[in-house]
């Protein structure tokens, strides 16, 4: 019923250039990003925040969508245009976050499922009618001692594939997110391990579960090194080995890749990307970026709840967006940082 509408927003979603920016951190994430630049964290300075986001001048040259949160969606510019109706008028997706957020798996100690499922269908139905063309679901995969186990990969790609069919029965484009965390000494080669059983199992049930692979995009880690690894991975290292595991696991018919930042630095991630594209043989998708923090956290810093801050927090933004769509070209240098600091 919704095959075009769905194939058209995929395809827009990942448009040659163009990445998403994630703006649908929970009241108690963005209170901890607040808490670090010293603005309370209520309503109306997560709406200004959010606004300044939004109404960037110019974002849409590098920016398809956007992922909110149930709190944001409902919400309106300075204005008083919703927050949907000003992203459209901008050229910009408006997308939500629908998953309940990830809780302990029962019976499997240190590991967890995302959870949400319950009253989903109804809930997507009243994100459509507010504006929203595609969703997002993240599970989240720890490696430790013993971890993941077979039991919690399969727990979490079963949520994900019955979010991902409900997305598409309501005419909304599921993004899936399978992270496995950079948290813990891990090497690169075992994240690799990792990351490649998890997308093989979420594939697979994706399947089983009769979603469409035309009508969905994968947001996936990047294939790195544990944060505690005392042997911390090269940026072409990480590139090569995250090309690698997607060539293996991810079917072609899928219309694009964007990443997660998962914890790199702004510029770290930027680099990775550029090296997966500027090295790249012919892919069959193309590989862009989905970042929250690593796209956000210059203009958080920048604004700090100031509202005399908001034209150098979007612009800060405006570079950051520029800079990651130089690198789904493979055109990013370091050069471009310095050279956009001296002006």
């Amino acid at each position: 019923m919704f095959e075009r509408e769905l194939a058209a927003t995929a395809a827009a979603m990942v448009a040659p250039g163009k990445g998403i920016l994630a703006i649908d951190e929970s009241s108690g994430t963005i209170k901890k990003r607040f808490d670090l630049i010293g603005v309370e964290s209520t309503v109306e300075t997560r709406r200004a925040y959010r606004d300044l986001l939004i109404s960037g001048d110019g974002l849409a040259q590098f920016i398809s969508g956007m992922i909110l949160y149930d709190e944001t969606i409902k919400q309106a510019t300075k204005a008083g245009t919703p927050f949907p109706d000003a992203m459209k008028k901008a050229g910009i997706l408006a997308g939500i976050k629908v998953d309940t957020g990830a809780k302990a798996l029962a019976g499997a100690a240190g590991e967890q499922v995302t959870e949400g499922l319950d009253g989903l269908r109804e809930r997507l139905a009243e994100y459509k009618k507010l504006g929203a063309t595609f969703a997002k679901w993240r599970a989240v995969i720890t490696i430790g001692t013993d971890m993941p186990s077979q039991y919690c990969i399969e727990a979490n790609v079963h949520a994900l594939a019955r979010y991902a069919a409900l997305c598409q029965e309501a005419g909304i484009v599921p993004i899936v997110e399978p992270e496995v965390l950079m948290d813990g000494s891990h090497t690169l080669e075992r994240c690799f391990e990792v990351t490649e059983k998890t997308q093989h199992a979420l594939f697979d049930e994706l399947h089983r579960q009769r979603v469409r692979f035309e009508h969905l995009v994968l947001k996936p880690s990047m294939v790195i090194s544990g944060k505690d690894c005392p042997q911390q991975a090269s940026v072409q290292q990480v590139a090569d080995a995250t090309v690698q595991c997607l060539k293996r696991t991810v079917p072609a018919a899928v219309p694009g890749i964007v990443f997660l930042s998962g914890g790199q630095s702004d510029e770290l991630a930027t680099a990775h990307l550029n090296t997966m594209n500027a090295g790249k043989a012919a892919l069959p998708w193309p590989l862009s970026f989905s970042y929250g923090r690593a796209l956000q956290a210059p203009a958080l810093k920048a604004w700090k709840g100031q509202p005399g801050s908001v034209p150098a927090a979007q612009k800060a933004l405006y570079h950051r967006a520029k800079m990651n769509s130089a690198a789904c070209f493979g055109r990013y240098k370091a050069e471009m940082e310095k050279d956009a600091l001296a002006a």
